[in-house]
C-alpha cells in the first residue's frame, strides 16, 4: 500500500517502532444488500475498504474519500457501527497500533471498479457468499449491519479477541 507523506515523514523519524494511527473502514451495502470488498494488492486477502485518516479530516469524510478512492463508488454514511484499537504489523516491520472507526455505508453513486494501487479486484458479494474474511471483517460488517446495536467498542479492560461478534456461520 502507498504511505501517505505524512506517514513517510513519521517512518523517517522513527523507523519501524510503535506508531498509532487513526483509520477508518467501510461496510458499503447496495440496494440488493450485497457488501463492497476490495483484494488487497500487498496480501490478496478480501477484506472491507479501509484506509487511514488524513491530518485534519473527519472519520465520516475519510470513510467516503476511502471508498471513493479504492472502489469509485460513492457511499453515505448511514451510521457508526464501532471503535476499536487493532494491532498490524506489515511485511516490511512497521509495527502499528490502529484506531479503526467504522461505518454502515450505503452506496449512492459510481460503478464498482479499481480505481488505484491499493486493490486487486473489487466487488459486491451477497452476505451469504462472502469469500474468506478475518474475523475481525466479520465482526465489523455482523455489528454495522445489527440496527438494534448501539456502537459497538472495548469495554474498559476487554480484548478485541475475546470479544468479536461473531456472524452466523462464521
Amino acid at each position: 500500500m502507498p504511505a501517505s507523506d505524512y506517514v513517510k515523514d513519521l517512518r523517517a523519524k522513527y523507523g519501524q517502532g510503535l506508531i498509532m494511527f487513526p483509520t477508518v473502514s467501510a461496510v458499503v451495502l447496495n440496494d440488493r444488500g450485497e457488501v463492497l470488498l476490495g483484494q488487497r494488492s500487498d496480501n490478496r486477502q478480501w477484506a472491507l475498504i479501509a484506509g487511514m485518516m488524513d491530518p485534519g479530516e473527519q472519520p465520516a469524510e475519510a470513510v467516503v474519500r476511502e471508498t471513493l478512492e479504492e472502489t469509485n463508488v460513492q457511499v453515505k454514511v448511514e451510521r457508526l457501527a464501532g471503535v476499536v484499537l487493532h494491532e498490524v504489523v506489515y511485511g516490511n516491520g512497521d509495527h502499528c497500533q490502529m484506531v479503526n472507526t467504522w461505518f454502515r455505508c450505503r452506496a449512492v453513486g459510481g460503478e464498482a471498479r479499481v480505481n488505484d494501487s491499493e486493490s486487486l479486484e473489487v466487488g459486491w458479494f451477497p452476505l451469504g457468499e462472502l469469500p474468506p474474511l478475518t474475523r475481525f471483517a466479520h465482526h465489523r460488517i455482523a455489528t454495522a449491519l445489527d440496527d438494534g446495536l448501539p456502537a459497538w467498542f472495548a469495554r474498559p479492560g476487554e480484548a478485541l479477541d475475546d470479544l468479536m461478534y461473531r456472524m452466523p456461520g462464521a
